[in-house]
């Protein structure tokens, strides 16, 4: 079946350092379509959808859209927005009254169940329509994936980040928290740990939300290593939580919310700041710093994997063959085979969709407070080829004179 329209285009969620390599992906390829009348891209994701604010990408030059790809953070913009039934409704008459016959929706699981909805409405009206999922997300938490576009750049930025942490406090040591960002799944925070190429290197203690953080458990684990090397670097979610479920964040009272009704995680040092309060009144130790990363791990534009680079790229051009040459609708999965490869299959929008993947058991220490060397070989193919490791010096201490 030869099915003729526009296509469209969005990007929803947070941005990462190569969701625009799957955007132009799915531009181009598109375009190679004789059956595709214009290939338009919606500004501010699903609202501009339901604005009617499209960029027509059919005009703009290869070129343009190159150096769109290698830039960083959302070309068309994006948006927070988590559309209802009735939302997808609006979005789906106004693909109707433009020929909208394609949807490729860039984004994470939430933009997955609204193009499983979008396409419900288009079945429902008997519209011929295909609608494709493709997937971002910097926390790698996209069942069905091994992982996910954007999540090897930004693993690659927190990596570099803790060598750097690492390297400063064995100059100046004392305790230093660096917050990662990660809601429910802890693969960023647990990227800290590639920065361990010593044997005494930190991170020296890493904790994730998949496993219950406890408060008198976490200062005893900092003394332990702080008595034992003198200083000690501590990678923490930003959405560890007790064992209540409770994010250890509220403890300091109501937090600003989000769009989708989420306790506002990022943006804030309020974790690091508690971290650092409990250090200092229950060891002394004086010396104690924290960071939080905040946006800055998304689209920093140094750390970009180029394995990451590749496969967002490919996820969009899928996306386009599939529905388009395919005539069929899902969402792109990464699946790794071999040692380093991929392949991209399309999986039911309804495995994928409002569903979110945590580290396994295999990649997580049995005290909870680190990670395996199962996690690190995971994770080294996706930080890309030109991955620097930090070097100490070596040469052997001189013979002393007036204090022997």
């Amino acid at each position: 079946m030869r099915l003729e329209g526009k296509v469209v285009v969005a990007q929803g969620g947070g941005p990462t350092a190569v969701i625009n390599q799957s955007l132009v992906g799915a531009v181009l390829e598109s375009r190679k379509f004789t059956q595709v009348t214009k290939v338009y891209g919606a500004v501010n994701g699903v609202s501009g959808i339901i604005n009617e604010d499209f960029l027509d990408l059919t005009q703009e030059t290869t070129h343009n859209l190159e150096q769109v790809a290698i830039t960083p953070s959302s070309a068309l913009y994006s948006t927070r927005d988590k559309p209802d039934e009735a939302y997808c409704k609006e979005i789906f008459n106004v693909f109707k009254a433009h020929d909208v016959r394609y949807f490729f929706y860039i984004g994470g699981n939430d933009s997955a169940d609204t193009v499983r909805i979008v396409n419900e409405q288009a079945k429902l009206a008997d519209y011929e329509f295909r609608a494709i999922h493709i997937p971002k997300t910097i926390d790698n938490d996209l069942v069905e994936n091994d992982h996910t576009p954007g999540y090897g750049s930004a693993a690659k930025f927190v990596a570099q980040a803790f060598m750097g942490l690492n390297l400063d406090l064995k100059a100046l040591p004392g305790v230093h928290i660096g917050v990662v960002m990660g809601r429910h799944a802890g693969f960023l925070t647990a990227a800290a740990s590639i920065a361990q190429k010593y044997p005494d290197d930190g991170p020296h203690l890493i904790y994730l939300p998949e496993r219950h953080f406890s408060v008198d458990k976490f200062v005893a684990d900092v003394k332990r290593v702080y008595d034992r090397l003198g200083r000690c670097v501590i990678a923490v979610s930003e959405g560890i939580q007790d064992e209540s479920g409770h994010p250890i964040v509220a403890k300091l009272g109501e937090r600003e919310r989000d769009a989708h009704g989420n306790l506002q995680l990022s943006g804030t040092g309020a974790l690091g700041d508690l971290l650092t309060r409990y250090i200092k009144e229950k060891i002394n130790i004086q010396r104690v710093r924290s960071d939080t990363f905040g946006y800055v791990q998304r689209s920093f534009m140094g750390c970009v994997s180029d394995v990451d680079q590749h496969e967002a790229r490919e996820v969009g051009e899928k996306a386009a063959q599939f529905a388009i040459w395919h005539n069929i609708d899902g969402s792109i999965t990464i699946h790794r085979t071999g040692n380093y490869s991929v392949d991209y299959q399309l999986t039911d929008l309804s495995k994928v969709a409002a569903k979110t993947k945590l580290m396994p058991d295999e990649f997580i220490n049995a005290e909870g407070n680190n990670v395996t060397e199962a996690f690190k070989h995971y994770l080294t193919p996706l930080l890309g080829s030109d991955m620097p490791t930090a070097s100490m010096l070596r040469a052997p201490m001189a013979p002393k004179i007036l204090n022997k």
